[in-house]
Parts: C-alpha cells; sequence; structure tokens
C-alpha cells in the first residue's frame, strides 16, 4: 500500500495487478485533500492508511482500476461508498460530479 506522491505509470499498475488480483489494483481517492492511496486487499485498507495521515472518512472514496483496458479502466466500487448521510446508498458514486471529480484526480497520477 502506498500514498501517490507522483505520477505513476501503466507498467507498474500492472505489476501490482499482476501480484494481487490479476487485472485490477484497488485505490482510495480523498476529494478534499486530492490524494489517492493505491495497491491495498481492501479499499478499508486503503482508507485506514489515507485517514492516518489526516484524511476525513467523508471525503474517501473507493475505485478499482483497471491497467489494460481502453475505455472502462476505473470502476467506481466499492463498500467505502455507502454514505446515506452523504446522500451515496450504493457501493457506487452516485453523484456525476463527483465521478468527475475522482477521475481528475486519478487521472495526475495515473498514466494510462
Amino acid at each position: 500500500m502506498q500514498i501517490l506522491e507522483k505520477p505513476i505509470e501503466k507498467e507498474e499498475l500492472q505489476q501490482m495487478a499482476a501480484k494481487m488480483f490479476g487485472n485490477l489494483v484497488k485505490a482510495v481517492v480523498d476529494v478534499e485533500r486530492e490524494i489517492v492511496a493505491i495497491d491495498g486487499e481492501l479499499h478499508s485498507d486503503l482508507a485506514e492508511l489515507l485517514t492516518e495521515k489526516g484524511s476525513a472518512g467523508k471525503n474517501l472514496w473507493g475505485v478499482n482500476i483497471y491497467p489494460d483496458a481502453l475505455d472502462d479502466w476505473l470502476e467506481f466500487d466499492s463498500v467505502l461508498n455507502l454514505k446515506p448521510h452523504f446522500g451515496n446508498r450504493s457501493r457506487s458514486v452516485e453523484d456525476p460530479m463527483m465521478r468527475e471529480q475522482i477521475t481528475k484526480i486519478l487521472k495526475k497520477f495515473i498514466s494510462l
């Protein structure tokens, strides 16, 4: 597990995927601080890493990254995303603006 401090290349993502799940890498994005934790077995492990570094749970969103996919490289699916108090009642990220913000942050760190 790591918090990304600089952009990561596709090849490194592919290596992470091969070690853990084969075709995907789990990540958690802090939309307030615009940081990303990556390469954990569970989204909750990555969220814990970020909260230890000062992130607030309400700002954390879990995603799956598919480094070999062209168009569908990002999946908004995590138990971490269940936030009924904030209007998100599913494992997905229901707000299109939030999805766009998460994608924008990820693109700063991930080169596919």
